[in-house]
């Protein structure tokens, strides 16, 4: 089992059907797992037995988790896939059942899972254990937030045109990145709706023009998919806002036909910023 879409599918597979004590085995001994987004900080899990820890720890009994609608991505790198995929996820505790968006980038060598950066709802599913207070008492307690280099500005691929756009407040620019008729989703932001059109668009970034407030790009990783319309990227937002730190991490998941966006889910987190708000109560309101 070389191919990384095996590996990801009895990742997959053995989550479904709870055999967490087995997963460890489909990571390298020197694994590197990352959760940028994680509560209340990102996480950063060095080696397969702080893999194996992970899986076999509280969660693992906390949550039934069977997933669905699974899209793999294969990129130019032929080491790496990008996975999108839902969770039907069910407290075992309250009973209660939610349905969660999933990203993950894999880098699979020889069989085994050697980094994976890994994106999940954890406010739908805090929300189903009733866990959204214990969600804000994280965030109040939390360190600040650290900073990395920022990436220098490039214009290479549409997605870099959208962020840097972001970041230099070329709202009135932006629109125009996308096809007059669009499909733009924001799966960690309870609420949103589905962005089809351009004029949608443009009244979508009217709030950001609003807001502007002015951060720069960190971190940028962009992925081409094998399908030659398909575009991934990871970045982080940063910079000060009343007085803080702050920092965004996104994953987008693009599809650019004749230059434009015709599709796009936009991973950001929604969560990590109302909890460096203290709104999170307002945005679990929204689910």
């Amino acid at each position: 089992m070389t191919n990384p879409r095996d590996v990801f599918a009895a990742l997959s597979d053995g989550i479904s059907e709870g055999r967490f004590g087995e997963l460890s085995a489909l990571y390298a001994e020197d694994t590197v797992v990352e959760h940028p987004q994680a509560v209340p900080r990102p996480t950063r899990l060095d080696g397969r037995a702080a893999v194996h820890e992970r899986f076999t720890g509280v969660l693992a009994g906390a949550v039934r988790l069977k997933r669905k609608n699974v899209v793999v991505h294969e990129t130019t790198d032929p080491e790496v896939i990008v996975a999108e995929y839902d969770y039907d996820a069910e407290s075992v505790e309250t009973g209660r059942t939610t349905t969660t968006a999933n990203i993950q980038v894999l880098r699979i060598r020889d069989g085994l899972i050697v980094h994976s950066r890994d994106y999940h709802d954890y406010l739908r599913l805090a929300a189903i254990r009733d866990g959204v207070g214990q969600l804000a008492g994280a965030y109040e307690q939390a360190p600040p937030r650290e900073l990395s280099a920022v990436t220098p500005e490039s214009a290479d691929t549409v997605l870099e045109r959208l962020v840097f756009g972001v970041a230099g407040g070329r709202w009135d620019e932006l629109p125009e990145l996308y096809a007059e008729e669009t499909h733009v989703t924001h799966p960690f932001l309870p609420g949103s709706a589905v962005i089809r059109t351009r004029d949608e668009i443009r009244e979508h970034f009217q709030a950001g023009k609003a807001m502007n407030p002015g951060f720069a790009v960190a971190d940028l990783v962009t992925y081409r998919g094998t399908d030659p319309e398909v575009l991934i990227g990871e970045f982080a937002y940063q910079g000060e806002y009343a007085g803080k730190p702050v920092r965004i991490a996104n994953i987008f998941s693009m599809r650019v036909r004749d230059g434009l966006v015709v599709e796009s889910r936009d991973y950001g987190d929604h969560l990590g910023i109302a909890g460096d708000l203290g709104t999170i109560p307002a945005l679990a309101a929204k689910l």
